[in-house]
């Protein structure tokens, strides 16, 4: 009333959300004006390299007093770009010279941003302090602790509210029925965690810069406040003024191969994005990521997205952070034009916004986004929810609480209230309604017009309507008008609505495009990047795997194939695994879409020099369920686990989105095994690529229900019978089936796609060919599929290197077979092992049972190292020319025995390069007593391992030798001896508490 707000509280003192902090700098002052600083001119080919110098040169520029580098500024013009820009330093703005004719064009298959606007997660956690009051309500900004002492004003504080078992069940997320519990909310998994700064500090009172979003009730558990310090991440950057659009393939509407986000902003915080086209991504124009605070996003449009209609595509404006704001943003043919996520702590904020022609809900679209305001948001042909998801993505509950629908439109507004201290509201909107939440004045209209920048007004007690640019809508429309105003409503009604399409493009902001005076980046220093003089040999050389003559030894890394959630908590547990082919839309680390770099690194640091990659069971994480059923629309669940092929566009698949084409490929999933095979090439990593997955055709139907070879989920008729005769109605078994090769259509797809398994992989050494990650099938598949590999290799001249990974019948086959057998260059041992007992545990192909359903059946036994010596041993002796690696079971035990036997790839604890060196050079010593094992070479030496403690006497050669003792379990060498003369028997004295190799090395 009378142009001031009030607030009333209920008895807890709980009250309506001031969410007018958000934005750049809280919304206190306008987004700044930074000086260019470095000129682009417009060019063809590939710009990215020569913007990305820019970047970088604006980048090690010094910042004057308010924070700022200065800004690189790009010609009109379009500019190609192949790969990502990164903005990873304070104070930097990329800018176009004109927003319509500066054009990004994202060329490519990868699938990350276009621009990354992103610093440093490296976050420290300080003292922690414990918080008195019982009860916090929403909107408090003053925390009372036990103890300030060690707070000041500027500080920069976390709040943490518990997701407690009890406050799960009493917002009823702990089930969602069916009695199962699966998808139901676990404790910590809804913890929410707010990010502000001391503003003051009396006595033990601290006040906040921003308000919480969520009471803090210690009924359900205490509440955590850290002090922190982040020193790498970055503000005041920005980009503004220019489009960016995503190449795509035509012949496909619904094409997934090309750029799926526009602006990514992590770790950062009081930076912007202002005044941007977006055309054609599949993900997101938008996407200010967990870890983002303080961003305005504002007069931005988005067009003409391509992609597949389903689950994490076209969430066009989206925010994971907190204190966001997007503001006169528009979108057409979004699935969730604008969105928050999960547990976004909020508050974020969603103002003069609109969609038009939406495909999917806008709010929150996962689990527990609080604080989030959507003011004067219309919303063209779907709805707006406030309400709980239930067990949609992922077990998604609850959405949000505590929100705000201010005068919005949309098919349907759903208001829903999870609890009495947690209300969502709808005032002033236009729609058909549903809901619990707190309803007024519904089907009419509201002052003030926009309640964000009412808010800012009253907190700054200044006018700030130029600042929110609210487009004028007239309210008054009398139901019983006077002839004078009926005439002047005619004239209206000829005179065509302005939309905030056209609103957008009258925006004020105009920036200097002046170019005259600036700095050319063609005139810029650039240091040449160091590139390694050479690319390490890998290959198979004298029947072992070695890196420039060196033994590749380390451990095996098995990539997920199904399992993960995006809980936090999930990720961040031992649970999660490196991979390369696991997707999330618009989010990359561990877990999510894992940088190809960070991969590396992380095997490099446990010790890994093999990953062992096949498809994923399912893309959908639904399925998970194991449920045969059809679902009833694509929206999957991430994390998704990409296949090999390419989506048709046409058909409906049984996950809800269009049918595989399998002689169509999926190029960004071959351009990730093919970036990851580079690159482990220059560090001696090796890449096994299991052609094919077993797991698909065998054990739970749910295992073939959404595979792309089901007939049902491709255009390519490969004769599978449908429907499915699910033995039980539950179980699958389509290995005789799959593994038969006499239908002509089934053949042809089999032969295409190994000879794109090689095809891809054409000039990498490290890439080692499988037939299928859990194979027990027949020989004549492994025949089959040896065929097709040899036609490649005599049609292009290239040799690929293959691994004969089978039950033992199969492989003896093959090898007994000279022509198939020449094709082979490793032996590899994982489906059968000799037992201590004296048997052999060697199921037979092609019976129709996956691996653990023989284990089922037989009893698997104990290995000890004397059988992996054999068995190793025996094919090394048979074949010298084949490299053996040793995978079945207890493995990376057996490393020694590996090792001993001539075999390759054992799981060594050894860094010492030069005795891995001499290891590789060496071979096989017959020995009389079976106590002991032995290596050697004249000039090079000679390496025993034993087990027991007796006597061991070792003929040296002429010369002068130094013993050493390397510990079988730490990898530690010691120095026993530095000097021992050749020419005799040296008596070995083994030391049974000290278990290990001793080496004799050759001076």
């Amino acid at each position: 009333k009378n142009n001031k707000i009030t607030y009333t509280k209920d008895t807890k003192g709980n009250c309506i959300l001031d969410f007018s902090y958000c934005g750049y700098k809280a919304s206190e002052q306008d987004i700044p004006t930074v000086n260019n600083a470095v000129f682009v001119s417009q060019r063809e080919g590939d710009a990215t390299d020569v913007i990305q110098r820019a970047i970088d040169y604006v980048s090690s520029l010094k910042p004057n007093k308010q924070g700022f580098r200065g800004a690189v500024l790009l010609d009109k013009g379009t500019f190609n770009v192949s790969k990502s820009l990164w903005i990873r330093t304070s104070g930097v703005v990329l800018r176009g010279s004109d927003k319509h004719e500066t054009v990004l064009f994202r060329r490519g298959v990868d699938r990350s941003a276009v621009l990354h606007i992103e610093g440093l997660n490296n976050r420290i956690l300080k003292d922690s302090f414990h918080l008195v009051s019982n009860y916090v309500p929403v909107n408090e900004m003053t925390l009372e602790l036990s103890s300030a002492s060690g707070l000041k004003a500027g500080d920069r504080i976390n709040i943490t509210r518990p997701s407690t078992k009890d406050w799960i069940a009493s917002v009823g997320c702990d089930i969602y029925g069916g009695g199962i519990s699966a998808l139901g909310w676990k404790p910590t998994d809804i913890d929410v965690t707010w990010d502000r700064t001391v503003v003051s500090v009396v006595g033990n009172k601290v006040t906040l810069n921003a308000p919480l979003t969520v009471a803090l009730d210690s009924q359900w558990g205490a509440s955590k406040i850290s002090k922190y310090q982040w020193a790498g991440r970055i503000s005041e950057s920005g980009v503004e003024n220019l489009t960016m659009t995503s190449d795509y393939n035509k012949q496909y509407p619904k094409d997934e191969d090309h750029c799926w986000t526009g602006v990514s902003v992590e770790n950062a915080e009081n930076c912007w994005v202002r005044q941007l086209n977006f055309n054609h991504f599949a993900g997101n124009a938008v996407f200010l990521q967990p870890t983002s605070s303080q961003i305005t996003v504002e007069d931005c449009i988005s067009k003409e997205p391509v992609s597949e209609i389903g689950g994490f595509r076209r969430i066009v404006f989206y925010t994971m952070g907190q204190q966001n704001l997007f503001q006169r943003c528009y979108s057409e043919d979004g699935v969730n034009d604008f969105a928050a996520g999960y547990c976004a702590p909020g508050p974020n904020a969603f103002v003069q916004c609109e969609a038009k022609r939406a495909l999917g809900f806008s709010g929150s679209i996962d689990a527990w986004a609080t604080g989030l305001l959507f003011d004067v948001v219309n919303v063209d042909g779907h709805n707006l929810a406030f309400k709980n998801l239930g067990q949609s993505k992922n077990g998604a509950g609850w959405n949000t609480a505590n929100s705000l629908f201010w005068q919005c439109t949309a098919a349907e507004i759903e208001c829903y209230s999870p609890a009495v201290d947690a209300k969502n509201r709808a005032y002033g909107c236009w729609a058909q309604f549903s809901g619990d939440g707190d309803w007024a004045e519904s089907n009419n209209h509201v002052q003030p017009r926009s309640i964000y920048y009412a808010q800012l007004g009253a907190r700054l007690s200044q006018d700030v309507s130029a600042r929110g640019r609210v487009l004028p809508k007239n309210t008054d429309a009398s139901s019983s008008p006077s002839v004078a105003v009926a005439a002047q409503m005619i004239k209206e009604a000829r005179i065509p609505l302005v939309t905030l399409e056209k609103w957008i493009e009258t925006a004020q902001f105009a920036p200097s495009v002046d170019k005259a005076k600036l700095i050319s980046v063609d005139d810029l220093k650039s240091k040449p990047m160091k590139v390694k003089a050479y690319a390490p040999a890998i290959a198979v050389q004298d029947g072992r795997i070695v890196c420039d003559g060196s033994l590749i030894t380390g451990d095996k890394l098995d990539v997920q194939w199904w399992n993960g959630k995006l809980k936090p908590n999930y990720i961040a547990s031992y649970l999660t695994k490196p991979g390369l082919t696991r997707f999330v839309a618009g989010r990359e680390g561990l877990g999510l879409t894992d940088r190809i770099d960070s991969v590396i690194a992380t095997m490099q640091a446990d010790g890994i020099a093999v990953l062992d990659h096949n498809y994923g069971l399912w893309t959908d994480r639904r399925r998970d369920d194991h449920e045969r059923i059809r679902r009833r629309d694509g929206d999957v669940w991430g994390p998704g686990y990409e296949q090999p092929f390419a989506r048709s566009g046409e058909g409906v698949a049984w996950d809800g989105l269009t049918k595989y084409d399998l002689y169509r490929f999926n190029a960004w999933y071959w351009m990730r095994l093919k970036e990851y095979a580079d690159k482990a090439e220059r560090h001696g990593m090796l890449l096994f690529h299991e052609n094919f997955f077993q797991h698909n055709i065998i054990e739970a139907g749910a295992h073939w229900v959404d595979c792309p070879w089901r007939s049902a989920n491709n255009i390519n008729d490969l004769g599978f019978p449908e429907p499915v005769n699910f033995t039980g109605d539950k179980r699958v078994f389509m290995a005789d089936i799959f593994y038969d090769i006499s239908n002509v259509n089934r053949r042809n797809a089999y032969r295409n796609y190994i000879r794109q398994c090689l095809n891809n992989f054409a000039d990498n050494k490290n890439v080692v060919q499988l037939i299928s990650a859990e194979y027990t099938g027949p020989l004549h598949f492994v025949q089959f599929w040896l065929d097709v590999i040899e036609e490649w290799e005599k049609e292009t001249g290239r040799k690929a290197t293959v691994a004969l990974s089978a039950t033992k019948d199969v492989q003896d086959s093959i090898l007994a077979d000279a022509k198939r057998a020449a094709v082979v260059d490793i032996i590899d041992i994982r489906y059968w092992h000799y037992k201590n007992d004296g048997t052999t545990y060697a199921p037979q192909g092609g019976l129709n049972l996956a691996p653990r359903q023989h284990a089922r059946l037989q009893k698997v036994g104990k290995v000890t190292f004397d059988e992996a010596y054999k068995a190793v041993n025996e094919y090394r002796t048979k074949y010298p020319a084949k490299a053996v690696t040793y995978y079945t079971e207890n493995y990376p035990d057996m490393a020694w025995a590996v090792l001993m036997a001539g075999g390759s790839c054992p799981v060594l604890p050894v860094k010492d390069q030069d005795f891995i060196k001499a290891a590789s050079q060496m071979t096989v010593m017959p020995v009389k007593d079976g106590n002991y094992k032995a290596l050697g070479k004249i000039g090079t030496g000679i390496i025993i391992y034993s087990q027991s403690k007796s006597k061991i006497p070792v003929t040296l050669e002429n010369g002068n030798f130094v013993l050493k003792f390397i510990d079988s379990k730490s990898g530690k060498v010691i120095l026993l001896n530095k000097s021992i003369k050749g020419g005799h028997v040296f008596d070995l004295e083994m030391n049974e508490s000290k278990n290990g190799a001793y080496w004799f090395q050759k001076m």
